[in-house]
């Protein structure tokens, strides 16, 4: 039977001699720049089980228009064909970023491209086009994308007597190797095109079979959860490259480095474990819980699923919206003479994406001691955002005004024009995966952050808000942890302090979404020297808009009196509020954490001058406590292994009478 949880909490630990070592690898290659000679990898290095090409015959799939015949209703917007023209699977096959990731990966590993096109262009499989491993070997019908014929040919691999067509059985034997995943593009179709769908009562002009698959988030999981067959977890968690020219070990997407993990995200939710009563945000016409795939990017309403077909009261839209408002765009742009991109379709579908992004997150505030708290909720059944790792990013902007209306502060500010965004004050939410040592000293490039999302093998970051749920353990296992930030099992949102200046009357805070950050993108055109997509990215960038930030959520609110250093908000300062100021002392991460409250200063840190400054504002009783080393006058903390020598004896026994002194006034001032 075929693992519907990829791997199972408590599966065994594969054994280390199984893993695939990074030796002969770095002996092939050490000392190459990978710029000037890409990793030699072969097909046999991305290969993976399900439909090969050769195994189905491309006379026998029809382009979509031969599916609009029926499934175009001309007076119905939501009808299959018509909500499908404006989303990203009509146009997987012509999008611009896409093309531009695709040849810089070939760059860095060769053949890579047949892996990235086995879902984006997955019709280029049928006619073989896709073991070219680049774009310019697609056909007009390759670009449909991800069309009609082909996600409604599709089987699962794992067959269920009494319930799969009968005919899946015969479909599953004439493979080489069936998929035991539904993840890394290990797509299994029916070589003769033969139709599924989910209606008992439907009776199309077209042969059919009846397809419970086609309602479950595991065909989804099928090129929405991906990692880099060719760079493979060890036993202690980390990932190296495997030997070239040698298929993957195993094939479950937990051991490979991860690429996406939208499915698995969504897996390890309360929203695969019985539904998520929503209220009605998700799910369409009259829908409350939902816990699919396809009940958030599906969403029912009422209408027709064919021009003869009965009138429905639970149709299923193909809109599949996402967070994709600027790459609909840019595709609309650059393909605007290709007859099969409708540009009413397009906008129909940036809006809505726009739509869904809106739905995404939710907001709430809340002022505590000159400091205000912003929570962002995670609404969806995946992290958020969540995807491919190519440059997309959420991020909070927090506009302060006083009451003449004057911008007193902005954090998280955006520069449209340079598309540049000020991440010093405000938390942004991303993945970003980079170069180990090892990795580095094969590739020839540096180690850190990188571009080259075909060669990392590290998460240098990963703080996106998790969905309801969560389980750090179980999300760690899967290849999806969170890093840089600290998320608690059950939580799905995150608190971001910022300080208020004196003078505050009213905030305005927007959860931002970005696709592209300009530095990806212009790393997509610096690296690219096999064609011209990169250039050709980057000037549609320019023309758009350089990926404009859409909006997720917003809200505004008056401010109140506050007390600065009033930690429990009780509208005075008293001992509790001293003992979190010393508590927060010279804290790492007071930027955008609570100890903001503490921040008289205003300089994102709770130093001895903050203690001044509670000082002055101590009502009492007895002395305001401090730390030993506000007390001797010093900036900062006294690093312990200076103290050496005889001055070092001095300054310890003055340090330890200093603070047996500040201990009595502590006392003095606590009873």
């Amino acid at each position: 039977m075929m693992s519907t949880e990829s791997s199972a909490i408590n599966r065994q630990p594969t054994p280390v001699s199984c893993w695939l070592r990074l030796g002969g690898l770095a002996a092939l290659l050490a000392g190459s720049v990978l710029q000037a000679t890409p990793i030699p990898t072969t097909l046999t290095d991305f290969e993976v089980s399900g439909t090969q090409v050769g195994d189905a015959h491309p006379g026998a799939f029809l382009e979509a228009d031969h599916c609009a015949s029926c499934h175009q209703i001309s007076e119905q917007d939501t009808a299959p064909v018509n909500s499908w023209r404006g989303s990203k699977m009509a146009h997987a096959g012509r999008n611009p970023l896409f093309f531009a990731q695709l040849a810089t990966a070939n760059q860095d590993a060769e053949n890579v491209g047949y892996y990235c096109l086995r879902c984006h262009v997955p019709k280029s499989v049928i006619s073989g086009n896709a073991l070219a491993s680049e774009s310019a070997a697609l056909s007009d019908s390759d670009r449909q994308g991800v069309d009609c014929h082909f996600c409604h040919s599709l089987v699962n691999p794992d067959y269920v007597a009494g319930e799969s067509p009968v005919r899946d059985e015969t479909v599953l034997a004439a493979l080489e190797s069936v998929p035991e995943y539904y993840a890394n593009a290990m797509f299994v179709i029916d070589p003769d095109g033969v139709r599924r769908g989910t209606r008992p009562d439907a009776s199309p002009y077209h042969e059919r079979e009846l397809s419970p698959f086609h309602t479950e988030s595991a065909l989804c999981g099928t090129c929405h959860d991906v990692g880099n067959v060719a760079v493979s977890r060890q036993g202690d968690g980390t990932w190296r490259y495997n030997a070239l020219d040698t298929p993957v070990d195993d094939e479950d997407p937990w051991m490979q480095f991860p690429l996406e993990r939208t499915y698995t995200e969504w897996k390890l939710s309360a929203f695969a474990d019985g539904g998520v009563d929503m209220g009605g945000r998700f799910g369409g016409d009259g829908v409350s819980v939902v816990s699919s795939c396809q009940d958030c990017h599906m969403p029912r309403t009422a209408g027709r699923a064919a021009i003869m077909g009965p009138e429905r009261s639970d149709l299923r839209t193909h809109e599949f919206a996402g967070a994709s408002v600027w790459t609909l765009d840019i595709i609309g742009r650059h393909f605007a003479d290709d007859p099969d991109v409708d540009a009413e379709a397009i906008a129909a579908g940036m809006a809505r994406s726009r739509d869904m992004l809106g739905r995404a997150a939710s907001l709430a505030l809340e002022e505590v001691g000159g400091a205000l708290r912003v929570r962002l909720f995670n609404e969806t059944g995946h992290k958020l955002p969540t995807g491919h790792i190519e440059g997309r990013r959420a991020w909070l902007n927090v506009r302060v005004f006083n009451a003449s209306d004057e911008l007193l502060i902005e954090y998280g500010g955006y520069d449209p024009l340079q598309a540049e965004l000020d991440t010093e004050w405000t938390m942004v939410y991303e993945m970003v995966v980079g170069l180990s040592e090892d990795a580095a000293a094969v590739t020839g490039l540096a180690p850190g952050p990188t571009g080259h999302m075909a060669l990392a093998d590290t998460i240098v970051k990963d703080t996106r808000i998790p969905p309801r749920g969560f389980d750090r353990s179980d999300f760690e296992l899967g290849g999806a942890p969170v890093v840089g930030r600290d998320y608690a099992d059950g939580q799905y949102w995150d608190d971001v302090y910022f300080r208020l200046p004196d003078g505050a009357d009213r905030v305005e805070v927007t959860a931002w979404y970005q696709t592209a950050t300009r530095q990806y993108i212009e790393e997509l055109r610096d690296n690219n020297i096999s064609d011209d997509w990169g250039d050709t990215l980057y000037a549609l960038w320019q023309e758009s808009g350089r990926s404009p930030p859409e909006i997720m959520g917003q809200v505004a609110a008056a401010t109140s009196p506050f007390v600065r250093g009033d930690f429990n908000d009780n509208g005075a300062l008293d001992p509790s509020d001293a003992e979190s100021m010393l508590a927060c002392f010279e804290s790492e991460t007071a930027v955008t954490d609570r100890c903001l409250i503490g921040d008289f200063t205003g300089d994102g840190r709770v130093t001895c001058e903050d203690f001044d400054s509670l000082d002055a504002q101590w009502p009492g009783p007895g002395a305001t406590p401090r730390p030993m080393v506000c007390l001797l006058g010093a900036a900062g903390a006294v690093s312990v292994p200076s103290l050496s020598g005889p001055t070092g004896a001095i300054l310890a026994l003055t340090l330890l009478l200093a603070g047996l002194l500040g201990l009595a006034w502590r006392e003095s001032g606590m009873t």
